[in-house]
């Protein structure tokens, strides 16, 4: 089994803050990855506000993105075989019925030397 990182995002201009029914849909999908033992790390949600990027040439910018139109709202470690059964298991994420995106990555794990 390999780890891949579900990073949620959302338009900056959408409703950060969800429904009860949207609540209870995302508790659902997370319930049943739960009960199929595929969750490596539970995740969190993340601020909206309060975030800042440092960036290579010293610049700090007072935002979690300084471009495109979407940001990170969250984040869920899951175990799958492949990339593929990844993405199908994101697939199901209802973060897609509000515009949301889902990016799915695998998470490299380097075997440590004998130092």
């Amino acid at each position: 089994m390999k780890d891949f990182l579900l990073i949620f995002r959302l338009n900056k201009d959408s409703e950060i803050k969800p429904s009860p029914e949207q609540v209870k849909e995302r508790m659902e999908w997370f319930s049943c990855l739960m009960k199929q033992n595929k969750v490596s790390d539970k995740g969190n949600t993340l601020s909206p506000s309060g975030a800042k990027t440092i960036h290579s040439n010293g610049n700090i910018a007072n935002s979690a993105h300084s471009e495109g139109t979407e940001i990170v709202t969250g984040y869920v470690v899951i175990n799958a075989e492949t990339i593929d059964e990844a993405v199908e298991i994101a697939k199901a994420n209802p973060i897609f019925k509000i515009g949301g995106s889902v990016e799915v990555r695998e998470v490299a794990k380097f075997i440590k030397g004998n130092d």
